[in-house]
């Protein structure tokens, strides 16, 4: 059986091989009209790029490396689909891995051990460092997210925790709440998250007028649901009633609200209460959560274009966000 060749569909689209050679390695640009067009003729033809062919052209190997700590975590899971997307649109295999947070684990990714060639890495460090990553012996390009390291030398996609957090704790004073708790400190351990939004929470109530109360911040040893159902339980317990709540990650907000309901706290009529990272179980929780919602498509997009660029720009690249209101901040009585 002959095989269906570049040309051939160039031909049946009536357009140069080039063109069609950009659809297929998303480079160059192309209208969505003849775009589409060209990915049509594609399917009528069966035509499968020569993989190995391209590569030693192009001298890369169009896959990608992309490490996060929890897949089970319903944000970085998500995030694991949208980089998926992205880079099937441009014809980039990703490989995932689970690093759980272990440094060795993280190293061994880090280094590209026991791995194909790669044009890159994408990764969310929980246990290495900056000196770490600096001392990594893979000498592909390597773009970071998350704000374990926010320094050394690293093309870092992100967004603005800080900004984000203190929009969240504004909303929730936009409806009147004056005692509003924050459910997601950490001492200890990779905190660096919950740091830049615990500021964002402080500036947002520093900004009303707002006195600082320690008794008003809960901590949590992680972001997970038990970790917020336990954080409410201690806000019951402790005689406080704070009219508003920002959970530090909609995992939080969810066990938090989920404790509050079962002991016949209205949501959002007695207490208000916003996540961070608009999950799609927070849009399907009962009262529906609000959140603070990061462009994680663009993210996605913009850690590729990293990977891809002829030298990864290093320092602190974000993207935006916006404020998902939902019922969990909205209510007859506001």
């Amino acid at each position: 059986m002959t095989r269906t060749t570049l040309k051939d569909v160039a031909a049946r689209v009536g357009v140069s091989a080039k063109t069609v050679s950009n659809v297929v390695n998303g480079t160059g640009w192309v209208t969505d009209e003849l775009a589409a067009r060209v990915r049509a003729a594609i399917d009528e033809l069966g035509y499968r790029p020569n993989v190995a062919a391209r590569q030693l052209r192009s001298g890369r190997s169009r896959m990608i490396a992309l490490a996060l700590p929890e897949l089970s975590q319903p944000y970085f899971a998500e995030l694991a689909s949208e980089l998926v997307r992205a880079a099937q649109e441009r014809s980039i295999t990703v490989l995932v891995h689970q690093t759980d947070g272990r440094a060795d684990t993280e190293r061994r990714i880090s280094d590209g051990i026991d791995a194909p060639v790669m044009d890159g890495l994408i990764m969310s460090p929980l246990a290495l460092g900056a000196k770490d990553l600096n001392s990594r012996i893979d000498p592909t390009p390597l773009v970071l997210l998350g704000e374990h390291i926010g320094d050394g030398g690293f093309a870092h996609v992100t967004v603005d925790n800080t900004a984000a957090a203190a929009h969240a704790t504004e909303h929730l004073l936009s409806l009147g709440c004056r005692r509003i708790a924050a459910i997601g400190a950490q001492s200890t351990g990779p905190n660096e998250t919950a740091v830049l939004r615990l500021a964002g929470y402080r500036a947002a109530l520093e900004a009303a007028g707002i006195g600082y109360d320690e008794r008003l911040v809960f901590e949590v040893d992680e972001f997970h649901r038990a970790d917020g159902a336990a954080a409410a339980r201690r806000i019951l317990d402790s005689g406080i009633r704070p009219d508003g709540i920002f959970a530090f990650n909609d995992l939080l907000a969810l066990g938090a609200m989920h404790v509050l309901v079962t002991a016949g706290v209205r949501v959002p009529d007695d207490v208000a209460v916003i996540g961070f990272d608009d999950i799609e179980e927070g849009r399907y929780s009962t009262p529906a959560l609000s959140s603070i919602s990061p462009d994680t498509p663009a993210l996605a997009r913009l850690a590729i274009d990293l990977i891809y660029a002829q030298q990864p720009r290093p320092g602190i690249h974000t993207v935006g966000f916006t404020v998902a209101h939902r019922a969990s901040t909205k209510g007859p009585d506001r």
